[in-house]
């Protein structure tokens, strides 16, 4: 049996409290990507969440990285949220007649990254009962929308309701061969925790984001241009995690600035302990 390959990269990579850090200083904005690039092996785009990429932006990521590197990123929140504010707007998340067109057009720029493609995450926010009064209507839409997205590149499905995480879920994206987002999350119980009591594994890869607490870490900080938080048991725990994997053959781990106050600090500890 062959070991996981761990890609470890930061949920995004434009920080500007990271030049000095980790970019040269002097570096401008336009540098950043291909620098990032020369440290690890993948990123996840935070940027499609806001607004769908334009072609000309995802060109400049694929001239901007090396052969093997991959761009993770989210579905826009148009598709998973669809609400003005806070509050989602449960009459148009995954509604196909509403999103259909702009989850192809996102899956069509996308997939001009051709073999820098990774992930494509549907990131859900928390949904309370107004919204979805249980897990069974939103899996009911889950299972639609993913039936008219196929085929498409890799997907990952990311859900907040920590009590939605169980069989029904886990068998739907299995039978899909879609990942469940594996998250740290301040009201989310660890993944080692589920995995006492779930395969967690549902297709040949495995995708992780290391969030943490935002109001933990911006109690100290809003640079991001240092560890802020001491998390190393979190990491330790996830390491051992990552290192029971069984047959997975790839392993996407994403670190926040939220997670301890410096994604790449928090990345290079993390390939330490692995």
């Amino acid at each position: 049996m062959s070991p996981t390959r761990f890609r470890l990269g930061t949920s995004s990579w434009s920080a500007k409290g990271w030049v000095g850090p980790f970019y040269p200083p002097g570096t401008p904005p336009r540098g950043f990507l291909a620098h990032y690039a020369e440290h690890f092996t993948t990123v996840e785009a935070d940027v499609t969440y806001y607004r769908m990429p334009d072609r000309k932006l995802v060109a400049g990521w694929k001239s901007a990285v090396p052969d093997g590197f991959q761009v993770s990123a989210k579905f826009p929140r148009t598709i998973v949220h669809a609400g003005d504010g806070p509050r989602p707007d449960a009459d148009t998340v995954l509604v196909w007649e509403r999103v259909g067109g702009d989850a192809l057009e996102f899956v069509e720029r996308m997939s001009a990254l051709e073999g820098n493609l990774g992930p494509l995450v549907l990131q859900f926010p928390y949904f309370n009962q107004r919204a979805f009064p249980s897990v069974e209507p939103f899996l009911e839409r889950l299972d639609g929308f993913l039936e008219r997205l196929s085929p498409v590149p890799r997907l990952a499905v990311e859900v907040r309701n920590k009590h939605w995480v169980d069989t029904p879920l886990l068998d739907l994206l299995r039978a899909r061969g879609v990942a469940l987002v594996l998250v740290d999350l301040a009201y989310m119980p660890h993944p080692a925790e589920f995995q006492q009591r779930f395969d967690l594994v549902t297709t040949d890869f495995v995708y992780c984001r290391l969030i943490g607490d935002r109001q933990a870490v911006e109690a100290h900080t809003k640079t991001f241009d240092r560890i802020v938080v001491d998390r190393s048991d979190r990491l330790e725990r996830w390491a051992a995690f990552l290192k029971d994997l069984q047959g997975v053959p790839e392993a996407y781990v994403y670190a926040n600035n939220h997670f301890a106050g410096h994604g790449p600090a928090t990345v290079r500890a993390l390939e330490r302990l692995l």
